[in-house]
């Protein structure tokens, strides 16, 4: 994402209003005014338009799909009532390319369409070229036309029929994308100038694949019998010290992973978090540097080579005959963790597994019944099937449920093995084996790149230079230019505006990488920094927009954030209203540290300090009541907190007590108590909730913004 040839093939005439015909246009410094570039690929084709019609869910919009011939690329635009029309419109960026009507599906805050209109938008979403437009690292198609073609030329003639439909103007634009959507976010906002603003959100930096996972999955291995006691050590109200009680190795492995950012307060999910993405990425990796998982066991600087006992004791090789493939209607009824409720179910990847079944017509393999299962833990092994019509075949492993090898609980990976295990039948004869991902969970020591990348420097001598073996190439810019189609990477050049939004207990996009591309911005707009740029954390969240809803006393959703990162930027980008100052944080051994108050941390997000008769723990008797005192600030511009929800034993799933304040009381700085006995004995967390709005938007679901107040009750 940095300076590149940006010689373009353009639309043809009806894009964009010019003259008829294709040409070949280079604008100021190589920047194409159309805002879609390529060296390499001609032009999309001409646009067309199939459907146009009004609709009245979830609100009342004019609806307008079309594509660009002799192309697999459609768009799909959301138009408001002109009455309620305020010339811009949003743009979602997926992070794969999927349905360009499914880009704005959800319901009440997370619907895309109604969220646009309500903020004077039209909605713009493409399926990024479709699936033949995906690439992987060393495929053969352009990545760059999912990366940000398809998605600047649908914007850009979004404004053509923008114009035709409200009268002539030149509708301001917002991409947005999270994840591998903002690796999109940011080529296309970098790289051309089809939007005047961007938000990229839980954004990953070009080393990100494999190496935001391989410390996880490495930590997960070696400490699964100790979470509950780190967990226990960094709640309110514990030692503070997570690694007391913890041998050498167990020590040195959650040191590891913390100066390489994963957020230590995560772990509470431990027994839940899983693969994530690496579940499709795993492949890759051995495809892209075979090499190394022979190394990893052979070659002396590799931890296989002189394993530890716990490495030795985790291999698995195990052989055994399939006896029954369990499909995916099957699973809830035998007590299987199924495809939408596996791991961290969100409402997505249900919809995800939904039309997964769907284009199969019918139920999929979900899991493989084994005569003999492997002893230990073999999740992340490849199976390699011996014998039958999928022979020769491999697809990975991710968990055993009593007898049976789960496959996948991400839509993705399952629908990359679908193809072999549908094949699989009962008597076929399969080989299980981890050692690769037990050799994959050490890869990010062999990886060391440029010092800017600080959370690397635990690898280096005092030379500077690693003091592992390193492999002969960086994968991560590989993975991040097959999303992309852009070399070099994120450089933080762009015009317009751009609001960061991160997550500070993300496991999937680490906080410090959006530390990392602030310092790319800063470095490239000097004195015009705080101009076009912020960075805003947000506490007590992770990958998903929604948060985990299943932990509602430790995560908080940030779509609210999101979207108020959105409305600020087109106020900042057409009036000139700055948006609230980014976040006041440090960086510490590869970890964001935010202040504990609101006037210092800054940023959009509330300030919740919870106490237990006056401190962060209290202990009491079964049956004696508790004060809880909550104090609650909203930082400086950020809003008034409008609700708090009281979760008043913690635990998660339990209902909320939801307690709406009056405008008398909605005030940027809240103070609020309660009473409650517990009836039994143990140890709890009673949490609150508070909600954060703008006063012109106070009663609508959107851009409402949460944070979590935490104590302990230890009840005798």
């Amino acid at each position: 994402m940095i300076t590149r040839r940006r010689s373009l093939h353009l639309l043809g005439a009806a894009t964009l209003g010019m003259a008829s015909g294709r040409r070949l246009l280079a604008g100021t410094n190589g920047r194409m005014p159309d805002g879609c570039a390529s060296v390499t690929v001609p032009c999309l084709g001409e646009p067309y338009v199939d459907i146009d019609e009004w609709r009245g869910q979830p609100v009342r919009h004019r609806y307008i799909h079309g594509g660009f011939k002799g192309t697999q690329a459609r768009f799909s635009l959301y138009f408001p009532p002109k009455a309620q029309y305020q010339g811009r419109f949003f743009q979602y960026i997926t992070p794969v390319p999927i349905r360009e009507d499914l880009a704005h599906q959800g319901f009440g805050a997370h619907n895309g369409i109604g969220f646009a209109i309500e903020s004077g938008a039209y909605a713009v979403a493409t399926n990024e070229g479709g699936t033949d437009a995906t690439a992987t690292p060393g495929a053969r198609v352009d990545p760059s036309i999912a990366g940000y073609r398809v998605n600047a030329a649908a914007a850009q003639y979004s404004r053509v029929i923008a114009a035709r439909i409200y009268g002539p103007h030149r509708p301001y634009g917002y991409a947005y994308g999270g994840s591998g959507g903002s690796y999109r976010t940011i080529a296309g906002f970098e790289n051309t100038t089809a939007w005047d603003g961007a938000v990229p959100y839980v954004m990953p930096c070009p080393m990100a694949i494999p190496s935001v996972f391989t410390p996880r999955l490495f930590a997960m291995r070696v400490l699964k019998d100790r979470f509950g006691q780190i967990v226990d050590a960094i709640d309110p109200g514990g030692s503070g010290d997570m690694y007391a009680g913890l041998n050498e190795e167990e020590r040195e492995t959650l040191r590891e992973a913390t100066a390489m950012g994963f957020p230590p307060r995560t772990w509470f999910a431990h027994q839940t978090l899983g693969m994530g993405a690496f579940a499709v990425l795993f492949d890759h990796v051995v495809r892209m540097d075979p090499q190394y998982f022979v190394d990893f066991w052979t070659v002396p600087g590799y931890l296989g080579a002189n394993p530890p006992k716990s490495l030795l004791g985790a291999r698995i090789r195990h052989k055994t005959v399939v006896t029954r493939v369990i499909m995916s209607n099957e699973a809830a009824a035998m007590g299987l963790p199924g495809p939408a409720t596996a791991g961290r179910p969100s409402a997505s990847a249900a919809t995800a597994w939904e039309n997964l079944q769907r284009r199969a017509g019918r139920a999929i393999p979900a899991g493989l019944e084994l005569e003999e299962p492997p002893r230990g833990d073999p999740a992340g092994a490849t199976i390699l099937v011996r014998r039958g019509a999928a022979a020769g075949r491999t697809f990975m492993l991710e968990s055993m449920v009593r007898d049976v090898a789960m496959i996948s609980s991400s839509p993705t990976a399952a629908q990359a093995a679908h193809g072999v295990v549908a094949a699989i039948r009962p008597g076929d004869e399969i080989a299980i084996d981890n050692s690769n991902f037990l050799a994959v969970q050490t890869y990010h020591r062999h990886q060391v790149p440029t010092p800017d990348y600080y959370v690397w420097d635990q690898f280096r001598g005092p030379d500077g230079m690693p003091i592992y073996p390193q492999r002969p190439k960086l994968l991560g810019p590989e993975f991040e230019f097959a999303a992309t189609g852009v070399r070099p990477l994120q450089t933080g050049r762009f015009q317009g505006k751009m609001i960061v939004v991160e997550s500070l207990m993300d496991p999937d996009a680490l906080p410090w990488q959006a530390d990392w591309y602030r310092t790319r911005v800063r470095e490239n707009l000097g004195s015009r920094f705080d101009d076009h740029f912020r960075l805003w954390f947000t506490d007590h969240a992770v990958h998903t927009a929604d948060g985990w809803p299943q932990s509602p006393t430790h995560v908080v959703p940030y779509l609210g954030v999101l979207q108020q990162a959105l409305r600020d930027l087109s106020a900042w980008v057409e009036h000139g209203v700055a948006p609230p100052a980014s976040t006041g944080y440090r960086i510490d051994n590869g970890q964001v540290v935010v202040p504990a108050a609101a006037t210092d941390r800054k940023g959009v997000q509330p300030v919740v300090t919870l106490t237990a008769n006056g401190g962060t723990r209290a202990e009491v008797g079964v049956g004696q009541s508790v004060a809880l005192h909550a104090t609650i600030e909203a930082p400086p511009g950020a809003g008034r907190i409008v609700a708090v929800e009281w979760y008043f034993e913690g635990g998660e799933g339990g209902a909320p007590v939801i307690e709406k304040l009056a405008d008398e009381q909605a005030k940027p700085q809240v103070r609020l108590q309660a009473r409650h006995a517990f009836s039994k004995p143990g140890t709890y967390f009673p949490a609150l909730r508070a909600i954060l709005q703008r006063d012109e938007f106070v009663g609508t679901p959107y851009a409402r913004i949460y944070n979590i107040g935490r104590a302990r009750v230890v009840v005798g």
